[in-house]
């Protein structure tokens, strides 16, 4: 067999072996980097909050910052119930009026055995048929909110408490309860709330930054 002929089939069968071996390595770099690039998408899903879960942990940062009665709208420093509620809901986009009989007129009502993470709970714990206490829910039976000097913002459990024995209603101001796209959602006042509200929606707005020393009586 002519010698040029040997060469050009062993050439040939080499530039074979090399290009599956170059297939074979691209096809395995390949898939190595897909399988890597899956666990970065995943975490990306994982770390991903709802709003409620944001609100909670605004409210979480301030553990343990005093009460005071009829505190100033907008500060950090001392809160009272519904100044506290207001504050960390609007920090995640959502405004609420300023006293807790306000607030207890928006979104929409939602019973005890319905409660979700971030919902608003309403109490009387002066028994005289005036709302005058709010918390959150924060899931697991417990409340996020603030009372009584000398313990201020705190975590606090739900059943048997004061708060249950005089629950009045429960509000979800967070639509669906997942994150949502960038703008702000305003609460708006339900139709159907059981509580005092004044007849005019204009005096609703008018008077959105009365705070619930209002009500001459301390919360508890």
């Amino acid at each position: 067999m002519n010698m040029n002929i040997v060469h050009s089939i062993k050439n040939t069968r080499m530039n074979k072996s090399f290009a599956g071996f170059a297939l074979g390595l691209s096809i395995a770099l390949s898939g190595g980097l897909l399988m890597n690039a899956q666990p970065t998408y995943a975490a990306v899903a994982v770390s991903t909050n709802s709003i409620a879960d944001k609100v909670i942990a605004t409210g979480e940062q301030f553990m343990g910052v005093r009460y005071q009665f009829g505190a100033p709208g907008g500060r950090t420093d001392v809160f009272d119930c519904s100044s506290f509620t207001q504050y960390v809901f609007k920090q995640n986009g959502i405004y609420l009026p300023r006293s807790s009989r306000q607030q207890a007129a928006a979104g929409v009502a939602v019973s005890k055995d319905q409660l979700q993470p971030g919902d608003l709970i309403f109490s009387d714990t002066n028994r005289d048929g005036i709302i005058n206490h709010v918390s959150i829910y924060i899931g697991g039976g417990q409340l996020l909110h603030t009372y009584r000097v000398g313990i201020g913002v705190t975590i606090s459990n739900f059943a048997g408490s004061t708060w249950d024995r005089t629950f009045v209603t429960a509000r979800r101001v967070i639509n669906g309860g997942s994150v949502q796209a960038p703008g702000f959602t305003q609460a708006q006042p339900a139709r159907s709330a059981p509580v005092q509200t004044p007849a005019s929606p204009s005096k609703v707005w008018k008077h959105a930054y009365r705070t619930d020393s209002d009500n001459q009586q301390s919360e508890q």
